[in-house]
């Protein structure tokens, strides 16, 4: 330490990046408790040199984020390749495609991006809706825009059909007969000859009665071995509330996650299942437009086959429709 003319007291040292020829080193100035640290070249105070290292500081962060972010958006892009890999070669050996509904809505609010990306492949898509949606006793206005959603989404009339049956009303609170919605999937599959059958899983996606009454057929007619031969049954993975609701941030965990099936909707398919989905206006509550805008079943549909469906762990609590 020593004195300055002006009555300051100073500390000089070299920084250790610096050599003792270098004119750049460190001061600190120092009066009572207050302390100001700068750089100083040959002998000049200025915070050039503080600039200097804050920015070098600054661009190796920044390095870092960069090349982290390739690395996850190569890692993201692979799975992303292998899924759709599988996704062509699947629906390669299965042009006929039977989907399985419990209501008029179904076919948009949780099965657009499947529903999209079949007919973008030119697959024979078939739909069966089990229920005419009356719980409102709107089965005739329910049926109509089932037909004008479908015609949106780009089915053809002719593979849609609406079961109107008394033993299976639209109704959280009744569960179907399993053994009627068996001879319903089971006459439409041979009638059609179909190669690959889609549907909800055990929790039904929101674990109404009516979606989980159609897994419970579809697993009595896997473990009853009733399919024609290679014909596949998949179901719609159920995810938590959480995740539900994640909307494009649920991409990286749908990719990572084991599935026999992803299909992903692009902007301009996303933007037809809203438009399908509007076409549902008995059924656009304020909720529902939050809904198109957050749930990952409008984005991304990921499928399980039937027979590892049990072997998935209980999620959360079941939540409501």
């Amino acid at each position: 330490m020593r004195p300055s003319n002006r009555g300051v007291l100073f500390a000089e040292r070299t920084l250790p990046c610096s050599t003792r020829a270098s004119p750049l080193c460190w001061r600190g100035y120092e009066r009572g408790c207050f302390s100001l640290p700068i750089f100083a070249i040959h002998n000049e105070p200025t915070f050039l040199g503080l600039g200097i290292e804050v920015l070098r500081g600054k661009e190796n962060m920044l390095g870092v984020v960069v090349s982290v972010s390739v690395v996850v958006v190569l890692v993201l892009l692979f799975f992303w390749a292998r899924s759709a890999r599988t996704a062509h070669d699947l629906l390669v050996s299965a042009p006929r495609t039977l989907l399985v509904t419990a209501h008029p809505d179904d076919e948009c609010m949780f099965f657009a991006p499947t529903v999209l990306e079949l007919l973008r492949r030119r697959c024979s898509l078939f739909l069966l809706c089990l229920s005419t949606g009356n719980y409102r006793n709107e089965a005739e206005v329910r049926k109509k825009e089932l037909l004008t959603s479908c015609h949106v989404l780009g089915v053809s009339p002719s593979n849609i059909t609406i079961i109107d049956h008394r033993d299976l009303p639209d109704d959280p609170s009744v569960s179907w007969k399993v053994q009627l919605v068996t001879d319903l999937i089971l006459s439409h599959v041979k009638e059609h000859r179909i190669d690959l059958m889609l549907s909800f899983d055990q929790r039904g996606v929101s674990g109404h009665a009516n979606h989980v009454a159609i897994y419970q057929a579809f697993r009595y007619i896997y473990t009853h071995k009733l399919t024609p031969t290679g014909c596949r049954m998949l179901c719609l993975h159920s995810v938590t509330l959480l995740r539900k609701y994640s909307s494009l941030l649920e991409l990286p965990l749908a990719l990572f996650q084991p599935h026999v099936l992803l299909c992903l909707a692009r902007c301009s398919q996303y933007r037809r299942a809203l438009r399908a989905m509007v076409c549902h206006r008995s059924q656009m509550l304020w909720f529902r437009w939050l809904y198109l805008l957050f749930s990952r079943y409008m984005f991304v549909n990921t499928f399980w086959d039937i027979s590892k469906t049990e072997l998935e762990p209980a999620g959360a609590t079941l939540h409501s429709r």
